[in-house]
């Protein structure tokens, strides 16, 4: 069956989409937004590789979004330092900063609360905050393009874990060439890991050896590429 074509004004199309899907996550009754945030809280914490020391990037909840915050209260009791994105400019990539409760904290641009002053951290994961997901581990957020800048700029590239809810599925957002798609998508009914273009559903054992796999295999990549001295034109 051939892949759907892409909407003739594929920018309108996408923010029609945005607002639908973002109405309808916000039309969910909050006592079950709060068991679906409950249900994704424990598969990410059988699921994701952890280690003392590890940086998880999370986003600060919005709009109806998972609230990661109580998981992130887990991962610190096992040495995982948190840290949350910082907006530096437009058309440039996130920063994280170290971020734990007390903290000093300010809004951003776009009105989304940040850690004031807390030392710069490198994230080995990152939860990304979906409004929408297509069925080859494509991405629809709101439209900045921060994350897609952000996966592309980091050396090595963090693991990169969609985070939404069913009602966001969708067959594809259309994604464009400078769309970073995910590495995993974790909803409340299900975990999904992104194989050949395609994903597929895992249990949480299964998912997490593939992001231990591949967080392994970005880091020794980066390590490899660190040490490559540059050839200079032989002389003959």
């Amino acid at each position: 069956m051939p892949p759907p074509a892409a909407p003739a004004n594929l920018a309108q199309w996408r923010t029609i989409m945005r607002a639908e899907l973002v109405a309808r996550r916000q039309s969910v009754p909050p006592e079950l937004r709060r068991d679906w945030n409950l249900g994704i809280s424990l598969m990410l914490l059988h699921a994701l590789p952890l280690r003392p020391g590890m940086v998880v990037g999370f986003c600060w909840p919005m709009r109806g979004e998972y609230d990661a915050r109580p998981l992130m209260r887990l991962l610190r009791k096992q040495g995982v330092k948190n840290a949350l994105p910082v907006i530096t400019g437009r058309g440039q990539p996130l920063l994280y900063r170290h971020w734990e409760p007390g903290v000093p904290m300010k809004k951003g641009p776009l009105g989304i609360a940040y850690p004031d002053g807390t030392p710069q951290l490198v994230p080995q994961v990152l939860l990304v905050p979906l409004v929408g997901f297509g069925g080859a581990g494509d991405r629809l957020g709101y439209g900045g393009g921060y994350f897609d800048r952000t996966l592309a700029a980091l050396e090595p590239q963090p693991l990169a874990i969609g985070i939404g809810y069913e009602l966001a599925r969708m067959e594809t957002s259309f994604p464009q060439a400078h769309d970073v798609p995910m590495d995993a998508i974790v909803t409340e009914t299900a975990m999904r890991w992104r194989s050949l273009g395609t994903l597929e559903e895992v249990n949480a054992s299964g998912l997490r050896e593939r992001l231990a796999e591949l967080l392994q295999t970005r880091a020794d990549y980066a390590r490899s590429m660190a040490h490559t001295v540059p050839q200079t034109n032989p002389i003959f």
